[in-house]
């Protein structure tokens, strides 16, 4: 808004020069431009149509490609049905699974004088400067879907799961279908981000405590074509196995493939136990028909939490949870029902 105008002015000049030592892609960088023409564009509207309250909150939202899974199209859609015109809003929107991408981005938002840098980190760590600068400029952090390694001083809230919970919640389900050998094929997702850690943490530290074999350990990146090549390579060597622990669904769809292609059974009283996570109707659907075994929550439904926030904020006053944690469960498809699925499945 116009009172951080002059703030914005004299960070300008510090922003620019990090912005140079960060790469970026063409792609990536194609993509700040245009949101940074769509942030101009939309300045001279909140100007011409404020909100009830006053002028439009600018705000720059920084995700992870809505693409990457059904759960992060199903975040996407919830932020910006949430953040309008209609709701006192001026978003503008920046997208990347790369950290230094992010970073870039965020240095444009800055510059463009958002009110609220709204963040889904690409990768915990290499934020502290950024958010200082944000800081200096009089632009407020919230925080959303994932931790990162930063002071919280640098940030208003953190709306976030608990992503350690998560997969102690998956790992103790495991621990209690009582297998004689556990053999595990570990799709992660991308490495370093508040989800991966928090999933591949407790499964590492159940291997560790009770002798479980992890037959490979790779990133798929969230990716299903990725999933099923691993599983595939797997499958050639000959290797035995009966876990398919996949951090997320569209992994663990990619690993069946691979597994169907190779006529291997999966499921209920099967060969494979076939794990996910993020609670798409779809995989729901699959723990239904008893194809596979356990499927973890992940709220993607953010939005209504940060609307929540930047309001008390805006009405002065103090946010007295740091960290919101949203609640989250597990799918056992034994005891999984239809009106589960309807409720849970995004």
């Amino acid at each position: 808004m116009k009172k951080k105008l002059l703030s914005v002015l004299l960070s300008t000049a510090m922003v620019a020069a990090l912005a140079t030592g960060c790469g970026s892609s063409e792609e990536a960088t194609a993509s700040t431009e245009d949101t940074a023409t769509e942030a101009a564009a939309s300045e001279d509207t909140a100007e011409e149509a404020p909100a009830a309250s006053g002028e439009l909150i600018k705000v720059g939202i920084i995700n992870n490609d809505p693409n990457e899974s059904g759960y992060r199209t199903a975040n996407d859609k919830d932020l910006k049905a949430m953040f309008t015109e209609e709701n006192g809003y001026d978003a503008s929107f920046a997208y990347s699974l790369k950290n230094d991408e992010q970073i870039t981005a965020a240095q444009k938002f800055i510059q463009d004088g958002v009110d609220y840098l709204l963040l889904s980190a690409a990768d915990t760590a290499g934020w502290d400067s950024v958010l200082q600068d944000a800081q200096d400029a009089g632009v407020r952090v919230i925080l959303f879907d994932r931790t990162i390694d930063a002071d919280e001083s640098l940030y208003e809230a953190s709306i976030v799961s608990d992503m350690d919970k998560e997969g102690e919640t998956a790992v103790n389900w495991l621990k209690e279908q009582g297998l004689s050998e556990y053999k595990i094929i570990h799709l992660q997702g991308v490495m370093g981000s508040a989800a991966q850690q928090g999933r591949s943490g407790a499964l590492d530290a159940a291997v560790a405590s009770d002798g479980w074999t992890l037959v490979t350990q790779q990133t798929a990146e969230w990716n299903a074509e990725k999933a099923q090549q691993i599983v595939q390579s797997v499958i050639d060597s000959g290797e035995s196995f009966n876990v398919i622990y996949a951090e997320n669904d569209d992994m663990a769809k990619g690993a069946v493939a691979a597994l169907d292609k190779a006529n291997i059974s999966h499921g209920v009283g099967k060969d494979v136990i076939v794990m996910g996570f993020d609670c798409n109707k779809w995989a729901l659907e699959e723990l239904l028909a008893q194809n596979w075994n356990y499927d973890g929550q992940c709220n993607p439904f953010q939005a209504s939490y940060i609307d929540e926030v930047i309001k008390k904020l805006e009405a002065g006053e103090t946010i007295s949870e740091k960290v919101i944690i949203m609640d989250e469960k597990g799918f056992d498809a034994e005891t999984i029902t239809q009106d589960d699925v309807n409720i849970y499945g995004i």
